[in-house]
């Protein structure tokens, strides 16, 4: 009983300690607390753009196919049996076989004048297979591979276009990682250096707290307390945020017709992950800021 009293008191102490910091060093609490919202909004909006280009690009992906003819010599019923073959090659996820007639009748949709193509029938073209991929940015090699089987004459991708996309989906990923980190880093720096300012004011009271025998985790427990408030306080406000300004994009671009193409991640789906993730981030700065702030003071 006396050991849980003992661990009660002590629990109640650092946090007393560390809330009643924050409060009277109220300016610089709030400027670690802007600084932390400001940093995880940027980190946060740019990891979210990352999200919906991928998300973008993979639904631009589905609809983007490579086209597989088959040789003219080929009868339907043998076009046909090829396939399993196709299906087989690396990186294919479906394939959707294409007659001629289904050809012509696709191309003669295209034009308003259509007497002189139905005196040339649909025998001028091949059978085909539409090959829709997994992976587009390996559409090269996946091209490489259906030239390869028996039967197909030529393969018909739109290289440029897979090269676009993946530029873009791995240009986006680059920054927001790069960002992310000096964003981190620098919310790291400024929590460190306010806490330095309460510990500088109290260094006098930390060292006769160590010559009188009082551990270092007993002093430095209230610090990481006051940092741990300072990033939750400074994460829940950024997510509030990040999901008001979310939202108004999301509405924003649900109305604008122009954008139509653009599919935004509804935010129910991404709230939970992005939550902890900000709390995480929070948390991660308000202790390590902490622990570096305190460290030199405590070589006593």
């Amino acid at each position: 009983m006396g050991i849980t009293t003992m661990k009660s008191n002590k629990i109640g102490y650092f946090l007393h300690e560390g809330i009643s910091s924050i409060f009277n060093h109220g300016f610089m609490s709030f400027a670690s607390v802007c600084i932390i919202i400001a940093c995880l909004l940027i980190m946060g909006s740019f990891s979210l753009v990352a999200l919906n280009v991928n998300n973008i690009i993979e639904v631009l992906e589905s609809d983007n196919q490579v086209i597989a003819y088959v040789s003219e010599d080929y009868t339907e019923e043998e076009a046909r049996a090829l396939q399993p073959q196709l299906e087989q090659v690396a990186n294919v996820s479906s394939v959707v076989f294409v007659t001629r007639d289904e050809a012509f009748d696709e191309f003669s949709g295209q034009y308003e004048d259509t007497g002189l193509l139905e005196d040339l029938g649909s025998d001028f073209l091949r059978d085909r297979y539409e090959i829709y991929m997994d992976d587009i940015s390996l559409m090269q090699e996946t091209k490489t591979a259906l030239e390869q089987v028996t039967g197909i004459a030529e393969v018909s991708a739109h290289l440029e276009i897979a090269q676009g996309f993946t530029a873009i989906r791995n240009t986006v990923s680059i920054i927001s990682l790069i960002l992310a980190a000096i964003l981190f880093v620098v919310s790291l720096f400024i929590m460190s250096n306010t806490i330095k300012l309460t510990t500088f004011e109290r260094r006098e009271e930390i060292a006769i707290m160590k010559m009188v025998g009082a551990t270092s985790a007993f002093i430095r427990w209230p610090f990481i307390v006051e940092g741990l408030f300072l990033g939750l306080i400074g994460s829940l406000t950024a997510y509030v945020m990040q999901w008001g300004v979310y939202r108004l994009i999301e509405d924003r671009v649900v109305e604008v017709s122009g954008l139509a193409f653009l599919e935004v991640i509804d935010f129910n789906v991404i709230a939970v992950p992005l939550l902890i993730a900000f709390i995480a981030v929070g948390f991660c700065v308000g202790v390590i800021g902490s622990s570096v702030a305190i460290k030199n003071y405590l070589k006593v």
